[in-house]
């Protein structure tokens, strides 16, 4: 085997840790997809004669790319972060996959996401890379042109914001779903007071309709205003799939087994504290919906 050989064997079998990777830092899975691809094409093309640690290297290769990506993003983006919903990876709440199961470790729920897209991109590298998966200051100073000291106090403000912002959900998913149920129940059944009793009393409802759905694009924020909002919601059982949603209690609206939206809920101290729709039939359309099959 040669060394281009031995080279491409070695990130296949990194493949799917630098796409969980790429997915945390860009929050979408068609962008993490090339991410990866490219970053081959760098390292397709690099020296790696005096590489010592291959998956770390591999690591910061693919932050590199995604860097790039971020900062090329956010000076094109025309749409409200504020309204922005990432993509969602949806599961059977029976069965994750192996693929699924490296993408949703150590609890990238949506919420999290949304708030991770409000980080500057050095702040995200920074805390994606070391929070999560524990590469050194020193590696990632390079990447962002700052000395380690610097890299670390854009963690600590990135950290700050994260544990300022992102809900920490409950962990016991059964309790979740019970939650978001008693959600659904009283929104059929027109039960105002009984929604108000399931949600925070400054949950946030994020929707995200996308270009097709602009009517769908909104935020909505505390108790009576989001139950006002949930009253609309009149789908019948037989048209919604309970599911994981990044692993947290959701559920996806398909009337005729055409999917309509992605509700990921985040539940803390039993009450519902965040809502966020995906409604965006173009992005929809991408997501591996094999739910559908149960």
């Amino acid at each position: 085997m040669d060394n281009q050989d031995w080279l491409a064997e070695q990130f296949d079998a990194n493949r799917t840790h630098l796409r969980a990777v790429a997915y945390r830092m860009l929050g979408s899975l068609s962008e993490a997809d090339d991410a990866v691809q490219e970053s081959w094409l760098r390292v397709s093309r690099a020296d790696t004669s005096a590489v010592a640690n291959l998956g770390g290297w591999l690591t910061t290769i693919v932050g590199r790319v995604c860097l790039d990506m971020l900062r090329s993003r956010r000076s094109r983006r025309e749409e409200s972060l504020e309204t922005y919903v990432p993509d969602p990876i949806l599961s059977r709440e029976d069965a994750i996959d192996p693929e699924q199961e490296a993408l949703l470790a150590d609890s990238i729920g949506l919420g999290l996401l949304v708030v991770l897209d409000t980080l500057a991109p050095t702040e995200r590298l920074v805390f994606v890379l070391h929070d999560v998966f524990a590469v050194s200051f020193e590696e990632i100073a390079p990447i962002v042109g700052r000395s380690p000291a610097a890299t670390r106090q854009l963690a600590s403000r990135a950290r700050r914001r994260v544990r300022g912002e992102a809900a920490v959900p409950d962990a016991d998913v059964v309790r979740q779903r019970e939650v978001v149920q008693a959600f659904l129940a009283a929104a059929r059944e027109g039960n105002f007071e009984r929604l108000v009793e399931v949600l925070d009393p400054d949950v946030v409802l994020r929707g995200d309709g996308g270009d097709q759905r602009p009517d769908l694009t909104r935020v909505i924020r505390g108790a009576a205003n989001v139950a006002r909002q949930a009253l609309t919601f009149s789908q019948p059982a037989a048209v919604t799939y309970p599911a994981l949603v990044n692993g947290a209690a959701g559920l996806l609206v398909a009337p005729g087994g055409e999917p309509l939206s992605v509700m990921a809920f985040t539940v803390t101290q039993g009450r519902i504290v965040q809502i966020d729709v995906l409604a965006d039939p173009e992005r929809l359309r991408q997501l591996d919906l094999t739910i559908l099959d149960q």
